[in-house]
């Protein structure tokens, strides 16, 4: 069966299906079983998900606009100004129900805690002075009015930046009738200001650097009267382009495409409400926009300045319990033990209910081990400040061979991995930037050690990125293995990452761009042909998600032969469950929660057998063909076992966090009828112990 041979209603638009997860994860917001402070985190992190929106989906639909694509480009059949139409109705929608949730119960039950957000016009007489002087001392002098006139084009306005257009009336200094004026507050300027308790009375008052401009922007043009000043928001096209054929140097290249991120083709206007008719067209004119591609906003412009109210305010009370992740079964607290433990058995580490600390303690051990004697690493996410680096440097400078792949492509965090290559590259660890065109996206370590039998290689394998810090909110699998066979397997991709030559066939390893994709094919079409002799057929798989258009006609398949198929998908999803003689026997859920879902989970009935994958890919085109990507086993049968209760088991059994898909492409929210079974509680309960906040 070919895509093309079934008709556009089989798939969903990927953007589309982004824009419900967002909604998902509104609901979150709304949902009153969730700590006050965390639906205010998750009503930012919905603005924060939609600004990447914008700068990547939305910048690259019109980027087709421009090189004049108008017919449909992929299988659900929207052509691409089709698609902006239904995403300006549904962003609009996100942002009328997110200024809602904000304005009428966030808000009110944080003022009902003592943590306000005071209102300039609602300010008393030493409230409005505090703010005056705030003003002239911290606000004032950094500011740089510009006033628009032949000597004075409209500025450039910089990617997500906070800015205000000033209606004017009157003569300035120089006898010009100038109108308009633009505002832009310097990013060096907290966007949240606390007031002190004596002067507002309250525990946590708080005014945003808008409200303290507004009051005051009349002193930016002394003797003009101030007829409008309205908050703007530009988003601009993020995305970064190397032509292969033209650079030599694919550091340099970046650096070079990164100064140019901030001003990108415009994609998105945001304004206050008030903001009057004849200023939006203005805007609009300026950055070559439509009113499609205006968004108001009842309210700031730009909710993820809220994002530091929650770490601003010591309220436990009015957050997630904290809890401390375990240490894994096998391991204990000592570094010099972690060889010994891992040669013993695989060990299984599911994060965040369990820590990361035995990846470091295995890097920090294998610095200061005189039998190691190389360190291989793949780095796609790691942060600014990541100890784990730190010990690699460690080891370089101590005379080990330090080889890491650093993926200078990973997007928004190309700046870190760049000055990361640099830091490694003078310690003399071997820096290697992958497969021009191919991201690495594998999560590979290898230690090869000395050992009175001789070399041995010590394996860690991930399906998330080597983060310390995105390993305390992401749901993610590793395994540390000294299995022979698999870190032959990972030896051979080190060697044709860094290297040249052809393709290894590997033993246990499913690599992507090579044989991940025909290998998810080639196990989908068993159970198919296991189903149509008439045995239990069932295939499980979670990931964050499902577009790929062989992979989803391969499951319709594996349906209409009767494979009862359950699909765990985080984000968006293509394929269309439920549909009477299509996909009747596919389920699609989604889980929404504290935690971000991202580990991805294959498995394969196989009568009996359960063929059971981790990996670092989603079933995606560019997973499958444009990186670098891996899919490792789990042959532990106790480990397997464990997968399959803890990545499976637990949340098809969710009946709070987890939405179902419907076969139209909408999705229901479960509510429990009896007893609640929430997926990631059930893992805290299962896998650490709580602990008080201090």
């Amino acid at each position: 069966m070919n895509p093309d041979d079934l008709p556009h209603v089989s798939f969903i638009n990927r953007e589309l299906s982004l824009l419900q997860f967002q909604q998902r994860v509104l609901a979150q917001a709304a949902d009153h079983s969730v700590p006050l402070l965390e639906r205010l985190r998750f009503l930012c992190i919905v603005s924060s998900n939609l600004d990447e929106f914008f700068e990547i989906r939305v910048g690259g639909i019109k980027e087709k606009i421009r090189q004049g694509l108008r017919a449909p480009d992929t299988e659900d059949g929207l052509t691409p100004h089709e698609l902006l139409d239904q995403i300006s109705v549904v962003v609009n929608d996100i942002i009328e129900e997110q200024y809602r949730l904000l304005n009428e119960e966030i808000l009110p039950s944080l003022e009902a805690e003592g943590i306000v957000l005071l209102k300039r016009e609602a300010l008393t007489e030493a409230q409005q002075a505090w703010v005056a002087e705030y003003f002239e001392r911290e606000v004032a002098p950094v500011l740089t009015p510009i006033g628009l006139d032949p000597a004075h084009p409209f500025p450039r306005v910089l990617n997500k930046s906070l800015n205000f257009a000033v209606e004017l009336d009157g003569l300035d200094a120089f006898g010009r009738d100038t109108n308009t004026a633009i505002v832009q507050a310097p990013r060096a300027l907290p966007r949240i200001i606390q007031m002190p308790k004596h002067i507002t009375g309250i525990e946590h008052g708080f005014m945003f650097l808008s409200s303290i401009l507004h009051a005051h922007v009349d002193k930016l043009f002394p003797g003009m009267a101030v007829l409008g000043c309205y908050q703007f928001r530009l988003t601009r096209n993020s995305d970064l382009f190397v032509d292969e054929e033209e650079i030599t140097n694919l550091r340099s290249a970046l650096k070079g495409e990164l100064q140019q991120r901030h001003f990108g083709d415009s994609v998105r206007l945001e304004v206050a409400d008030n903001c009057s008719p004849g200023m939006e067209a203005f805007l609009l004119t300026q950055f070559g926009l439509s009113e499609n591609d205006l968004y108001r906003t009842p309210g700031i412009v730009n909710l993820v300045r809220l994002m530091q109210l929650p770490d601003s305010v010591d309220r436990p009370d009015l957050t997630f319990t904290p809890f401390k992740p375990a240490m894994p079964a096998g391991l204990g607290g000592s570094s010099s033990d972690i060889f010994a433990a891992i040669r013993k058995q695989d060990i299984l580490l599911h994060h965040p209910f369990e820590s990361f600390t035995p990846v470091i303690e295995l890097i920090k051990a294998a610095a200061d081990d005189p039998g190691v004697l190389a360190i291989k690493m793949t780095v796609y996410r790691t942060g600014t400040d990541s100890v784990l680096m730190e010990h690699l440097m460690r080891a370089a400078q101590k005379g080990k061979e330090v080889t890491v792949v650093v993926e200078l492509m990973a997007r928004f965090d190309e700046e870190a991995n760049i000055g990361w290559a640099a830091r490694l590259e003078e310690v003399g660890a071997h820096v290697v930037y992958g497969v021009f065109g191919y991201k690495t996206h594998a999560k590979l370590l290898m230690l090869i050690r000395r050992e009175t039998d001789g070399l041995r290689r010590y394996i860690h394998l991930g399906t998330g990125n080597y983060h310390p810090r995105t390993t305390r909110f992401y749901t993610d699998f590793g395994l540390l293995t000294a299995n022979p066979e698999i870190g032959e397997d990972v030896a051979a991709l080190f060697k044709q990452i860094t290297g040249l030559g052809k393709a290894s066939t590997l033993t246990h390893l499913w690599q992507a761009p090579f044989a991940l994709h025909a290998n998810v094919i080639a196990n989908i079409k068993a159970e198919t042909e296991i189903a149509r002799a008439g045995r239990k057929a069932r295939i499980s798989a979670k990931m964050n998600a499902l577009l790929e258009p062989q992979t989803i006609m391969a499951l319709y398949e594996a349906s209409q032969a009767g494979v009862e198929v359950d699909l765990i998908i985080r984000g968006p999803c293509a394929l269309r469950p439920g549909v009477p003689g299509l996909s009747e026997h596919i389920r699609v859920r989604s889980i929404i929660g504290r935690f971000l879902e991202h580990h991805r989970i294959f498995c394969f009935h196989a009568d009996g057998e359960d063929k059971l994958y981790l990996s670092s890919a989603d079933w995606m085109d560019r997973n499958f063909f444009r990186r670098i990507e891996t899919a490792f086993p789990i042959l532990d049968p106790r480990l397997k076992r464990r997968v399959m209760k803890e990545g499976f088991r637990v949340y098809l059994n969710d009946n709070c966090n987890a939405w179902e898909m419907q076969p139209d492409g909408s999705y229901r929210r479960k509510h429990p009828r009896g007893a609640r079974h929430p997926a990631q509680q059930a893992l805290l309960e299962m896998l650490v112990e709580p602990r008080p906040s201090s």
